[in-house]
């Protein structure tokens, strides 16, 4: 009885805690494809507390046990609710308390008290982990492994707010093998999905709700996948061949993968078909109405955005935005004449804002610049562009570019025979970093990027 009552206390403790300082606590700092323990007690001047750890100083393979169970540890002083957690210490009070022996000693934590921690805890904590832990988090226990098929979680992973988008991208050497970049973590990974066919080329067109969907190069068959969790299926063949190029939009019903979603491919000479997950079919909703002029003069950089159900992307001759609403099925086009001196431009969008991305490229000179469409007058205006300094490796060189990224965040790959660069933009805060290169696994030559899209990673989202 008296175990069972201080295990009551102790869990009281804890909720006063999150009601004081927040539910869950906040997600550790980035680490690198590692878990570490997030609790753990400190002996300080003959007192026990416990504090939240700085997760680069654990051990990944205690992550598990610390949080479920754990050894004997004496005497245990539950933490006054009146009282904050300790607060870290810098690295040069960690030095002078190893100098005068006043460091703490790690203690091990009850399994009898630990063994009962709340699960919706334990689920609130996991869902706020970064996505990247994800890669060693399914190894740590099979408890953990199976909460991917929790409705607990999933409706825990909802709650946190969407972090920086990735970039699913085929690199010019592996076709048939992806590699992912994490914008947070300035880190590549280089996933297998073993459910992707490898006797052809198949490239990532467009994705939604954590989703990525691929075409084999012949533009027969389309593939969705999860890239996180490998969640794959192949959709149905399609009613009309296609073998011209082709434009490819992804939309959700509604705001969760969970309520379906659709895919829309054109081709140049105007036919076009609608793919609904929750029918599990294509569909010919019509014909293109006349007012919008044939053929689209589609290429491989027409990648379409997505904003609110419609799917824009660019055509040519005449130059402008062509858009189909998934909802309503009504074709629209603008048109826009696109800036001069303008090359290897791109669509791209940030908070229901179409943006334009491009070399502009006048005499010898060449820069990245960026453009947002206007509502009222249906024009172009710049509204940024890459920092001179960056510009000035360009000069005098025959650059190609191939943009990436549809989310608010752009991956930019810039190449000529004497340059390899990837650069990644952010719309909102317009920020431009440098982007690590991209090395394939024992591989020393840096890669550019063939093609890719950007995705939301979410370990909930299923096929």
């Amino acid at each position: 009885m008296e175990g069972l009552a201080m295990l009551r206390q102790l869990i009281g403790q804890l909720q006063d805690l999150l009601i004081l300082y927040g539910s869950p606590p906040p997600p550790p700092p980035p680490f690198h494809l590692h878990h570490q323990p997030f609790l753990e007690l400190h002996r300080h001047d003959n007192h026990h507390r416990w504090c939240v750890l700085d997760i680069n100083d654990g051990s990944a393979d205690e992550y598990c046990d610390l949080v479920m169970a754990a050894g004997k540890s004496g005497s245990f002083k539950l933490l006054e609710p009146s009282k904050p957690p300790p607060s870290k210490k810098s690295r040069k009070e960690q030095d002078r308390g190893k100098l005068l022996g006043t460091t703490g000693t790690t203690e091990v934590m009850e399994c009898e008290i630990w063994k009962e921690f709340p699960e919706d805890l334990i689920e609130a904590v996991i869902a706020r982990l970064p996505i990247a832990t994800f890669f060693r988090f399914r190894t740590v226990c099979r408890k953990w492994n199976s909460l991917l098929d929790s409705q607990s979680f999933s409706q825990h992973c909802a709650q946190v707010p969407q972090a920086n988008p990735w970039f699913y991208t085929i690199t010019h050497e592996n076709v048939n093998s992806g590699a992912m970049y994490d914008p947070s973590l300035k880190k590549w990974h280089h996933p297998t999905i073993s459910s992707l066919p490898t006797k052809m080329i198949v490239l990532p067109v467009a994705s939604a709700g954590g989703l990525v969907c691929f075409i084999d190069i012949g533009h027969r068959n389309f593939y969705v996948c999860n890239p996180l969790t490998q969640s794959f299926k192949e959709l149905p063949a399609r009613s009309v061949k296609v073998w011209s190029r082709i434009a490819v939009g992804m939309t959700l019903n509604g705001n969760a993968v969970s309520e379906g979603y659709k895919i829309l491919w054109v081709c140049c000479d105007g036919e076009y078909e609608v793919y609904d997950s929750v029918k599990n079919s294509w569909t010919r909703p019509g014909s293109m109405p006349s007012n919008i002029k044939l053929p689209l003069s589609l290429n491989f950089k027409s990648q379409a955005v997505s904003i609110d159900g419609t799917v824009y992307f660019m055509r040519s001759d005449p130059e402008g935005i062509v858009s189909y609403d998934m909802v309503t099925g009504v074709w629209t086009q603008f048109i826009i004449p696109a800036p001069r001196h303008l090359s290897d431009h791109t669509l791209a969008e940030c908070g229901g804002r179409i943006m334009l991305v491009g070399l502009l490229t006048k005499n010898a000179a060449t820069c990245v610049c960026i453009w947002e469409l206007q509502k009222m007058t249906l024009l172009w205006k710049e509204v940024d562009r890459m920092p001179n300094i960056w510009c000035l490796e360009f000069y005098g060189k025959h650059v190609r570019m191939t943009c990436l990224g549809n989310k608010g965040l752009l991956m930019l790959s810039l190449r000529s025979r004497q340059m390899n660069r990837l650069v990644t933009y952010n719309v909102k805060s317009r920020e431009w970093l440098k982007v690590p290169g991209c090395l394939v696994p024992r591989g020393r030559k840096r890669q550019w990027i063939a093609c890719g899209t950007a995705f939301h990673p979410c370990l909930t989202a299923t096929v």
